[in-house]
């Protein structure tokens, strides 16, 4: 261990991000990414932005996106927030409005990088456990507490929590700050900015990677009160201006414009998901009923492990967690229907 390492990077596990393979052929289902591409108008938005601005920095505040990401979800620019990738987002709130000391309720079988954060920044924190179908219950986070954070629907399990529950939270809690990831929502889920008018300690987190395709351009947003989105601006100018340069925000403007390829996506993504889950329980597998754009699954009586190495000899890449109550579930991304019937021929012979 490296002497000049400081105590709290000593302790800390860091996240653990899903395998980016770089062999040729390969089926890829590990990360949650999209399986279809940007469209030609997002490709030719950032073209135009590699070609006109790259010398110049980029806007600190995203005006022009904060403009078209309020004008698509029915808010107002100074309630709009934007980063890095939805992660940086995170972390920023972590700084943004905890202290060592404070105490977040989390749930137990969640995004990891709640925790890291946590530990990272000297944040208490008390785990939540799910329900035995893998629910999350808000009667579980009735102890009080400086903030909650949840993903919603929630990840790896893909459940999804009704408005009205996380209305509950924001309700429940109103000295504390109840953060949503909101970063599978668009498969499935219910959206709580609509909630925002009515609760200054909501904040929600949206990403571009996964329902937008952009996973490679790392941009995220947040919704919430002017009050909140000023404190993660002000972590922002502690740390960096330039978060977000002018080929993501060009991107990501172009892609909320372009309302028909992000629902043909959606909708392909949404229908190869119920044809996969009716037939891998056909083949004998547990599925959990998924809002997101992945499937937890179980064969009875086989390691999770021993399927997740079998299928990465195969070069088909999925996840698997060695975690209390999901170490017997394989994470498999919804890819393209070629895909997924790659997986099922391969999941067929090794069941």
């Amino acid at each position: 261990m490296n002497k000049y390492w400081s105590e709290t990077i000593k302790g800390i596990i860091p996240y653990v991000p899903g395998e980016q393979p770089r062999t040729g052929r390969l089926v890829k289902l590990n990360t949650n990414e999209n399986p279809y591409p940007p469209s030609e108008a997002v490709l030719e938005a950032m073209k135009s932005a590699v070609t006109e601005r790259l010398k110049l920095y980029p806007d600190p505040n995203c005006t022009l996106l904060r403009q078209a990401a309020a004008s698509y979800y029915g808010t107002s620019p100074e309630m709009v927030f934007a980063g890095n990738g939805s992660d940086e987002i995170l972390a920023f709130c972590y700084k943004a409005f905890f202290d060592p000391g404070d105490w977040l309720l989390i749930p137990d079988i969640t995004y990891n990088f709640y925790e890291v954060y946590a530990d990272l920044f000297g944040i208490s924190y008390q785990t939540i456990p799910l329900t035995p179908e893998f629910e999350v219950s808000v009667q579980a986070f009735a102890e009080p507490c400086d903030g909650i954070i949840l993903a919603n629907p929630n990840a790896p399990t893909g459940k999804a929590l009704p408005l009205i529950e996380i209305e509950a939270l924001a309700k429940n809690h109103p000295e504390a700050v109840v953060i949503v990831d909101e970063a599978y929502v668009d498969f499935g889920g219910e959206s709580a900015i609509p909630l925002l008018p009515f609760y200054d300690n909501l904040l929600v987190i949206r990403t571009f990677s996964k329902s937008r395709s952009l996973a490679g351009l790392r941009i995220g947003l947040a919704f919430g009160h002017p009050d909140l989105i000023e404190a993660l601006i002000r972590v922002r100018d502690c740390v960096n201006c330039f978060t977000v340069d002018w080929i993501a925000q060009a991107g990501a403007i172009a892609s909320l414009r372009d309302e028909t390829t992000f629902r043909s996506n959606l909708a392909s993504i949404v229908n190869t998901r119920s044809k996969a889950t009716s037939l891998l329980r056909a083949a004998g597998f547990e599925v959990i009923a998924s809002s997101t754009n992945f499937l937890m699954a179980s064969y009875p009586g086989l390691p999770a492990k021993g399927l997740y190495e079998a299928l990465r000899s195969r070069n088909i890449f999925v996840r698997f967690f060695p975690k209390p109550r999901i170490d017997q579930y394989l994470r498999i991304t919804v890819g393209t229907d070629e895909d997924m019937s790659i997986l099922l021929d391969a999941l067929t012979d090794l069941t």
